[in-house]
């Protein structure tokens, strides 16, 4: 009998909201106790620190989770990442993060468990183009006019980017098990160009889908993941429109919905109305092939409660006030892979 090392893996989700953690110097855990006003004083960067409480609380959380791998989304660059890692997480992890193409310079990155026994390799998708112009830009285009900075542009490329995580033993061309991280399409559509910005994350999901199949077609016996902040119902129940080439042109199946987890428990992300009424919708997602379906631990995968200081769960916020006082307005999403093969 031959025999195969394999590894258990927990990993998480997470949109940090804007964790933008920049000094002007090198600070030192003496931070951690100043004043918030003090805090904000340790940066002269244009964009504005994550509060200290916040930060702290995010820490907390994701020291509760304890994954080996954490994925997140609104990482204010690799500086931030590192900081992030330095001060809050005791360098417990590998920072892991090239900065994309965010005009609010919020990226996607990893955490990654130092000592497990493999290595990982990062590629991005940042220079790809998503075969997509505005309305406006086509018209453009079709009467031969410029559309962007004087000359003629065919497509833009992804809002922020889609990194690959390859993880393997030996050889980055030979990965156990690769990870497509991503952060779609804000619904914001300031310039009024494309209503609740619909056709440019539609553009961008069939191009991240394109990536997916490419690497499958690589590595043919090797799952590949597909997470992040889809900004929309892509579930397999009501699919939004622009989500649902998913289900048709790949395997693809949302780790909580092979889970089996309850519908009423997976939502990552609250939507505060007036009437203080909140609606819980899952806009962060995990995708796994069939070949992971295997090795997902049961009854591992759940979406974490932040906790007040006497670890009791937060209730669900139903106004403002309550809402923005977690550390982040997404919920961290978790779920475990064992005995994976390292092959």
């Amino acid at each position: 009998m031959t025999w195969t090392e394999t590894t258990n893996l927990k990993f998480c989700l997470l949109n940090a909201e804007n964790l933008f953690l920049m000094f002007d110097g090198i600070p030192s855990k003496d931070a951690l106790n100043l004043k918030e006003a003090h805090w904000q004083r340790l940066s002269t960067s244009v964009y504005e620190n994550k509060p200290l409480k916040k930060t702290q609380d995010i820490a907390k959380a994701l020291k509760e989770i304890n994954a080996d791998i954490i994925m997140l989304c609104e990482v204010g660059g690799l500086e931030s990442l590192n900081n992030f890692n330095l001060l809050f997480m005791d360098e417990a992890y590998s920072p892991c993060l090239i900065e994309g193409n965010s005009e609010r310079n919020i990226d996607v990155g990893f955490l990654i468990r130092k000592g497990l026994p493999f290595y990982f390799d990062l590629q991005s998708n940042k220079h790809r183009l998503i075969n997509y112009l505005y309305p406006h830009e086509r018209e453009s285009l079709t009467h031969g006019y410029p559309v962007k900075g004087g000359k003629i542009t065919t497509s833009h490329k992804f809002s922020r980017d889609v990194v690959e995580l390859k993880l393997f033993k030996t050889d980055r061309d030979k990965p156990f098990m690769i990870i497509l991280l991503t952060h779609l399409k804000s619904r914001l559509d300031p310039e009024r160009i494309d209503p609740n910005g619909f056709e440019r994350r539609q553009a961008e999901l069939r191009t991240l889908i394109e990536i997916y199949q490419e690497l499958e077609k690589t590595h043919p016996q090797v799952p590949v993941m597909v997470a992040g902040d889809f900004n929309g119902n892509a579930s397999i129940t009501g699919t939004d429109e622009e989500f649902k080439d998913l289900y048709t042109l790949t395997s693809l199946r949302d780790v909580l919905e092979v889970a089996q987890l309850e519908a009423e428990q997976r939502a990552t992300f609250y939507q505060v109305r007036n009437s203080s009424r909140a609606d819980g919708r899952q806009i962060d997602f995990v995708f796994i092939p069939p070949l992971l379906h295997p090795y997902l631990k049961p009854a591992s995968a759940y979406v974490h409660r932040y906790k007040d200081e006497f670890g009791m769960a937060h209730d669900i916020p139903r106004n403002m006030d309550a809402k923005l006082s977690l550390p982040s307005d997404h919920y961290p999403l978790v779920f475990e892979i064992e005995k994976l093969p390292l092959k």
